[in-house]
């Protein structure tokens, strides 16, 4: 799984005004739990718009400034309820022998027959899946290939079974399936129709 480096700068104070001091200046307020003490610092808001603004799923590293880095993983974020600016962030330690729980992206590969030859519509129900791994082995994307599905066929958790990492969703959780659009029920309705309309004229 990818990456992204954090700068970080310990924190001496975790009082509200230098927190307040901290947002003033571009920064945000941050801990790390997971270790032994929970470690306070903070670190530019710049340094999120790639770890917060996207769908992909990231692991941390966190660069203090005494030369320390530390992997880890994002766990809880808080915004402004106005304007939407980084209020808070937690990040959660990675050890190596250690499984943790992220929610991985969903990416769909293939072509659905259902979609291409039936007139049906793909249906996306799970758009991230909670995966429980070792760090190494967390995957950047649960791959769902949809070639099989046909019309009115379900795709479900149980089709993923995987050695590296395991689905923390019941085995008959639905992640994507083809349904009937209505363009296509129309049409089956249509010549149901004039199906009937034919056999009343003979």
């Amino acid at each position: 799984m990818k990456s992204i480096t954090i700068q970080g700068s310990k924190r001496e104070s975790v009082g509200k005004v230098a927190t307040k001091a901290l947002r003033n200046a571009g920064r945000v307020p941050c801990v790390l739990y997971g270790g032994d003490q929970p470690v306070h610092f903070s670190a530019p808001e710049l340094d999120f718009s790639k770890l917060v603004y996207t769908p992909n799923a990231h692991t941390v590293v966190i660069a203090l400034e005494d030369g320390t880095s530390i992997n880890a993983i994002l766990q809880d974020i808080q915004f402004h309820p106005v304007s939407d600016k980084i209020l808070h962030v937690d990040f959660y330690q990675l050890f190596e022998d250690k499984e943790i729980s992220l929610d991985i992206p969903v990416q769909i590969t293939g072509a659905a027959p259902g979609v291409l030859n039936s007139g049906g519509t793909l249906n996306l129900n799970k758009r991230k899946l909670r995966v429980r791994a070792l760090p190494a082995n967390l995957p950047d994307y649960v791959v769902v290939d949809i070639s099989q599905l046909e019309l009115g066929n379900k795709f479900y958790t149980a089709e993923l079974k995987n050695d590296q990492y395991s689905i923390l969703h019941p085995d008959n959780t639905v992640v994507c399936q083809v349904k009937v659009s209505r363009a296509a029920m129309k049409a089956q309705q249509d010549a149901a129709k004039e199906a009937a309309a034919e056999g009343a004229a003979e």
